[in-house]
């Protein structure tokens, strides 16, 4: 009796062996292909709990800000000292008291600057020019006031629609010999300088 022939594959009739069979996969071209020579990536490692990247150097906007707010109230203080001692000054007292005013402005800001904006060079730059506006207003806010006890409030307020520019020449002429009181640009020159100097120094012991 003839034996049945074996069963053949329906796509190969002449009884030729059937190839393995590949896993489905990507065609040809897709994902990334290999670059000779080159080392695969390793993986992403996650970044150790408890570290951080370090940050960029504090709050300049908040540090120009607290100083503002230091130089105002340093500048009232002043203000009123004037106002409550501007009959037993001299005019080397009031020198004296002017340009200590400069210095302590510029010293209280430059220090909270420091503290709050780092190294931030342009909080350092706010920083001197906020003490000297402290310096310069402590002193002619302190006019009008002085002003208002000798005379009335209301004569003091006429003065000042009528010439509201005359506390900064009060400030800006000697009263010794009606010529420029250099002690006026030497109070905002020291004022900047100890703002300047402190912001710089606070700012790098900070970031140490």
């Amino acid at each position: 009796m003839n034996q049945p022939p074996p069963p053949q594959h329906p796509y190969q009739p002449y009884g030729q062996p059937v190839p393995p069979q590949q896993p489905p996969g990507p065609p040809p071209g897709y994902g990334p292909q290999p670059v000779h020579g080159a080392h695969p990536a390793p993986p992403f490692a996650p970044q150790p709990f408890g570290q951080r990247p370090p940050r960029a150097g504090g709050h300049p906007v908040g540090a120009v800000l607290l100083g503002l707010l230091a130089s105002f109230l340093v500048a009232l203080l002043y203000t009123l000292l004037n106002v409550a001692t501007y009959k037993d000054q001299t005019l080397t007292t009031a020198n004296a008291l002017y340009l200590g005013h400069a210095l302590l402005n510029g010293a209280v800001v430059g220090l909270l600057v420091g503290l709050v904006g780092g190294r931030g060079n342009g909080a350092r730059i706010g920083a001197a020019l906020i003490a000297a506006l402290g310096a310069f207003f402590g002193y002619t806010n302190s006019l009008p006031l002085v002003y208002a006890v000798e005379s009335t409030p209301t004569a003091a307020w006429d003065l000042l629609s009528y010439e509201p520019f005359f506390p900064a020449k009060a400030w800006w002429t000697s009263e010794a010999d009606g010529g420029v009181d250099w002690f006026s640009p030497l109070g905002l020159v020291l004022a900047a300088a100890a703002a300047y100097g402190l912001a710089y120094a606070m700012g790098a012991r900070r970031r140490a």
